[in-house]
């Protein structure tokens, strides 16, 4: 875990991901006025661009744990944006995470977020590359930006579909509905319907009349293996990414207080929410990205790597009630 001390000093601009209602799952610049020390790890911030008042003269600060903060990412000084590619986008003064669905004339990008169903036209100059802060550094980092789009990078080979993705196996599965989004779910394919998608039955989730576990359709980039017995620990270390077992689905978090007799504190940032948990209902967060199960230290060479966890419910244009003069549109299914 990186040291917060060494990035957020007094003076230094960070990022910064608020916890209010109507501003969670964006990221807002910042100065940091009052650090952490050895016997706080709360930080008081001051908002660069949101205010106190109504009169927009007093700048907001606020007193945050330190993982809700981060140094301000690299940007490229020209960057070339491409279909399915995972960025951020600039609204309403925060950086909102987003995927690419269509690159338009001048280099405007229509972008897709997942949490709302929402697609909305974005100016290159209003757009950055989707990077995240893994162990004190950027993944992507800067200097080996790939082309590859995350979809592509994501996708499995015919041959590991084939192997880890037969009839009858054992997998975990993702889901967009809301209330379910950045969880993964014990499934069982029961059938291959084409080349990317499956029907998978779940062990846990019941259909609603409850007669019978959930059956559902599922392409390949919501489906992974199971995690193998490896991801159990002896114990758990603070900050530790982790994935916690909660109604039925695991859900990433961060390990933010250790408790006796093997219980830990896990704060989630999508939702805000710090819960308590035993050891056995606990495993190290892993992702699965091209065919490997990869630790959140080792993806710094990889073009990306994706926490569904934390996926963001919060629409960029729920911020204000003014209308932007931007073009929407629903994604359809």
């Amino acid at each position: 875990m990186a040291d917060p001390n060494k990035y957020f000093r007094k003076g230094s601009e960070v990022e910064i991901s608020s916890n209010d209602e109507g501003f969670r799952g964006a990221w807002y610049a910042g100065t940091v006025i009052r650090p952490p020390s050895a016997r706080s790890k709360k930080v008081l911030v001051q908002y660069r661009a949101l205010m106190a008042d109504e009169a927009g003269k007093t700048p907001l600060q606020e007193t945050l744990d330190v993982v809700q903060l981060r140094p301000p990412p690299p940007r490229e000084a020209h960057p070339r944006f491409e279909f399915s590619q995972e960025v951020d986008a600039r609204y309403n003064d925060g950086w909102w995470e987003g995927v690419v669905m269509e690159v338009l004339e001048d280099g405007r990008c229509s972008v897709f977020f997942r949490g709302t169903r929402e697609q909305l036209e974005f100016g290159a100059s209003e757009l950055r590359v989707h990077r995240e802060w893994v162990n004190g550094s950027w993944v992507p980092p800067l200097e080996v930006e790939e082309t590859v789009s995350i979809v592509e990078k994501m996708k499995p080979s015919k041959k590991m579909v084939k192997d880890k993705f037969s009839k009858g196996t054992l997998v975990e599965v993702s889901s967009d509905e809301d209330g379910f989004q950045g969880a993964w779910f014990a499934a069982t394919i029961i059938d291959q319907l084409t080349k990317n998608k499956f029907l998978i039955e779940y062990k846990t989730l019941r259909n609603d009349d409850d007669t019978d576990f959930l059956r559902e359709e599922a392409d390949i980039l919501h489906i992974r293996p199971c995690p193998p017995d490896t991801f159990v620990v002896d114990s758990f270390n603070l900050h530790d990414e982790v994935d916690a077992l909660y109604n039925d689905g695991w859900w990433v978090g961060v390990i933010s207080t250790i408790l006796k007799r093997k219980r830990y504190l896990v704060y989630f940032r999508g939702t805000n929410e710090e819960m308590e948990f035993k050891h056995s209902d606990l495993r190290l967060h892993k992702d699965w990205i091209d065919g490997k199960w990869i630790m959140a230290s080792r993806v710094h060479n990889l073009v990306t790597h994706l926490h569904l966890s934390k996926m963001r419910e919060v629409s960029p244009k729920s911020l204000h009630s003014s209308t932007p003069d931007l073009k929407l549109n629903l994604m359809m299914d």
